[in-house]
């Protein structure tokens, strides 16, 4: 049956991906890193956000909307600057490209910036975020998308969910925390899912077109997502617009080709990353408070850090195994041939 769960080891998830990638036509070396984000993605338990969006990204390649054997180019603006450009193919690649040069930069002179301009789908933003606080740096990321949420108080879409992510090491190649957040109450895919199911949305996701909330996710869809804390979400959403629109040169969410649709117009949206050393500004002391500051609340009955419930599904998952409806696994699989 089409809609039978199938459950897949985590080398057998990753072997798939990484077929169903290089079989639609994009080159082995931009599917590696691209590999590991989506298959994290998957284990950190954010279904619908892994393989859902990997059909899509499959798809892309097939029609030419990426180009999946394009080869990034990285720019040296200034020893700790740089910009990064896929040239009109997936942003992962671009993006591992960039942070080969952003980490070293950034641990010698205590900071560094990397613009993607005229970029794709970053997917997970926390997974960008806390692949450099891996390897102990403070990070900061910021990607816009389509618009999907319009200003307090407006009824016409102007920005996207606009997540950002903060990433905060902790012991080596670990992380003490990470934060990645949307801009709006939950993400675009929750609603867009919830309508594909036919199940009703909880009020507070989303709004009608006439600007009142709605468990209705098609009318959610035509109407607006909810910002995250009224005026504070799309006050975030803002910065993100600023940092991935204005900063890195690339489109407004008005301006971009669709994340999903075969529509032959490049995505074009825009990503931000600020890598900080930290022990050349805490003199000292950063590891220290960074525990303390987490013991404050792990120490608290019910309290959790951010990213632990993503760190608890990894353990979990990885014993138990990724589950993907046959429906979607046939049509990866359908790639990979």
């Amino acid at each position: 049956m089409a809609d039978e769960i199938i459950r897949l080891k985590p080398a057998a998830a990753r072997k798939l991906i990484f077929a169903a990638l290089t079989g639609a036509g994009t080159a082995p070396g931009n599917a590696t890193y691209f590999t590991e984000a989506i298959l994290n993605t998957e284990l950190s338990g954010l279904e619908g956000h892994g393989f859902y969006w990997l059909q899509y990204y499959c798809a892309h390649v097939k029609s030419g909307k990426v180009k999946g054997k394009a080869k990034p180019k990285i720019t040296k603006l200034s020893p700790c600057a740089f910009r990064a450009d896929p040239m009109g193919g997936f942003a992962h690649p671009a993006i591992e490209k960039g942070f080969e040069k952003l980490i070293p930069a950034a641990k010698k002179y205590g900071i560094a910036g990397l613009a993607v301009h005229n970029s794709y789908n970053s997917a997970t933003l926390g997974f960008h975020t806390g692949y450099l606080a891996k390897r102990g740096l403070l990070a900061f990321g910021f990607t816009n998308a389509t618009p999907a949420m319009a200003p307090v108080g407006g009824r016409t879409k102007i920005i996207g969910t606009n997540p950002l992510s903060f990433a905060v090491p902790g012991k080596p190649g670990k992380l003490a925390f990470l934060i990645d957040q949307s801009s709006t109450t939950v993400t675009w895919t929750a609603v867009k899912r919830a309508a594909e199911d036919g199940r009703e949305i909880p009020l507070g996701w989303a709004l009608d077109p006439q600007g009142k909330p709605t468990t209705d996710p098609a009318q959610g869809l035509e109407g607006s997502m909810a910002p995250a804390g009224v005026t504070r979400g799309f006050g975030q959403g803002l910065i993100v617009e600023v940092m991935c629109a204005a900063l890195t040169g690339s489109f407004l969410g008005t301006q971009m080709g669709s994340f999903m649709e075969d529509d032959g117009k490049y995505i074009g949206c825009g990503q931000f990353f600020i890598a900080i050393e930290p022990t050349l500004f805490a003199g000292g002391a950063f590891a220290r408070q960074v525990t303390a500051l987490a013991k404050s609340i792990t120490s608290q009955e019910g309290a959790r850090l951010p990213n632990s419930r993503r760190e608890a599904n990894i353990k979990r998952l990885s014993k138990e195994g990724l589950s993907i409806n046959r429906a979607l696994l046939e049509k990866l699989q359908s790639f990979a041939r």
